[in-house]
């Protein structure tokens, strides 16, 4: 793929879907058609090598208007993308063309300036010359260009900032996807954006109970942990996981594929509120005032496992837009986790899939503290100078070959159990005092009590939760450690659990 900073170009047979396969397609002056009558733009020489801007643009000419030169490159970005019809793909042609944002806005603003918009968005492709943005789209773009102060007035009025990606602030991990957006408008931290360690949730929006809580305490296990949680503020698997992590006290990003004051679902506008108030954000490639379709849903997908180190999947149907989201992160390099599920349950028929057909890359969650400890992120919470910017290296992909016959042998390669640490970030920090003061002798409520000094109401209500899952056992007043728990040897001071 052509252009700096934009990545790698996507696997063969993978479709990407709304955004396009290949993005920019390379300098748009030496492809654009001859000014005789052809498919370009009237009077407008457009052979290699011809400056294809409009007249008088970009060169501070009378043509340009005061407000449009004004504006910071964010704010002529935002103003841009304001303008219904002006996808990235159309975007990135018309920045080819004229260089910059605001030489885009005072090309439209003189009287050939429609046409000029027309002919630099027209496909180089000879086999596809005849696709450009439609009339609508560069008239669209032409009013916008005449009122920018009442298009970022509505931004401010909505809480949200542009944030273009020439910014220093822009999240690295997104700039070095293809296509990266050309700006974000975010609402709430921006800082948010580049935490050290960052992972995808995402799953289906009619999840079941299970998968709920597996999300659920996928999303405040990792910001135990210290990472960021990225997800798509829909119902369902990311509703609760974004809510898990505000209720954990840590912070989560929301990628939204519509306009900040056109949330989709409505209900979720409380939660979006809570995750600014705690530090997080939300985000968006779309100005203010779009409204989500089902062709800006998926183009989001790529920003949520963009913005991440790693996507985990809980629950997805077989055509569950969580499995865009999967495809994305496998085209960005990011390492790619499945919770199973069961082999009648629908709700997992994606999932499933994709761990059968991508054994070597597609990697399965067998649980919680094992998934922090694949990620990394439990030495990268006791030790945080040791991982400054990313996880450590995944484990290595199974190894492609020839076809052996099954052994019935036992593999003489133990089984890898996760470690104490992991095992205890899976439990609420309540939860956790009173596992370690069981595995250290504690046995009685009283005791339990004074160990922890924790209200005697929050000592039962967490002994209630632990024999729910099986890591306490009661008997006559006394509790000792079950389960995995009872193998668990005391944690010592200096312990990232103690």
């Amino acid at each position: 793929m052509a252009g700096a900073g934009l990545g790698p170009s996507p696997r063969p047979g993978r479709l990407m879907l709304g955004i396009g396969r290949h993005g920019p397609l390379g300098p748009l002056a030496a492809h654009l058609p001859e000014a005789d009558g052809g498919d370009g733009a009237p009077g407008m020489d457009r052979g290699p090598g011809a400056d294809v801007r409009a007249p008088g643009a970009g060169t501070g000419g009378a043509s340009a208007s005061p407000a449009v030169d004004a504006l910071s490159e964010a704010e002529a970005l935002a103003v841009l993308t304001s303008a219904t019809g002006v996808g990235p793909i159309f975007l990135e042609r018309l920045l080819e063309a004229f260089g910059d944002p605001r030489e885009v806005l005072a090309a439209a603003l003189v009287p050939s300036g429609v046409r000029a918009l027309l002919g630099a968005s027209r496909d180089p492709d000879p086999d596809r010359r005849g696709h450009a943005m439609s009339d609508g789209a560069a008239e669209a773009l032409a009013v916008a260009a005449r009122q920018p102060g009442r298009i970022l007035d509505a931004m401010a009025a909505a809480g949200v900032a542009p944030l273009s990606s020439a910014d220093s602030r822009y999240p690295q991990r997104l700039r070095r996807i293809e296509l990266p957006p050309r700006v974000l408008f975010v609402r709430g931290e921006v800082s948010a954006l580049e935490a050290s360690h960052a992972v995808a949730v995402v799953g289906t929006r009619r999840p079941t109970d299970a998968g709920r809580r597996t999300a659920a305490r996928l999303g405040a296990a990792l910001a135990r942990a210290g990472a960021l949680v990225t997800s798509g503020l829909a119902t369902g698997i990311d509703g609760a996981a974004h809510q898990a992590v505000v209720l954990a006290n840590g912070r989560t990003v929301g990628v939204i594929g519509g306009g900040h004051d056109r949330l989709f679902p409505k209900s979720h506008d409380h939660l979006a509120d809570a995750i600014v108030a705690s530090g997080g954000a939300i985000v968006s490639e779309h100005p203010p005032g779009t409204e989500p379709t089902r062709g800006t849903f998926p183009r989001r997908n790529r920003i949520i496992s963009g913005l991440a180190d790693a996507v985990v999947v809980v629950e997805a149907g077989a055509t569950s837009g969580a499995l865009v989201t999967a495809r994305w992160a496998l085209d960005q390099g990011r390492d790619l986790f499945v919770v199973p599920g069961p082999i009648d349950a629908p709700e997992s028929a994606g999932c499933l899939s994709w761990l059968r057909e991508f054994p070597g890359e597609a990697r399965i969650v067998a649980g919680i503290p094992q998934l922090l400890d694949d990620l990394g992120l439990v030495a990268a919470a006791a030790f945080p100078a040791a991982f400054p910017a990313a996880f450590p290296a995944p484990l290595p992909a199974r190894r492609s070959g020839p076809a052996t016959a099954p052994s019935l042998r036992p593999s003489p390669r133990p089984v890898r159990e996760p470690t104490s640490a992991a095992r205890r970030l899976e439990l609420a920090p309540r939860d956790a005092r009173l596992a370690d003061a069981l595995v250290a002798g504690a046995a009685t409520v009283d005791e339990l009590v004074a160990v922890t000094t924790m209200p005697l109401a929050a000592v039962l209500g967490g002994l209630t939760a632990l024999e729910a899952r099986g890591l306490v056992t009661g008997s006559f007043g006394r509790y000792r450690p079950a389960g995995r728990l009872e193998m668990e040897p005391p944690a010592r001071a200096g312990d990232p659990a103690a």
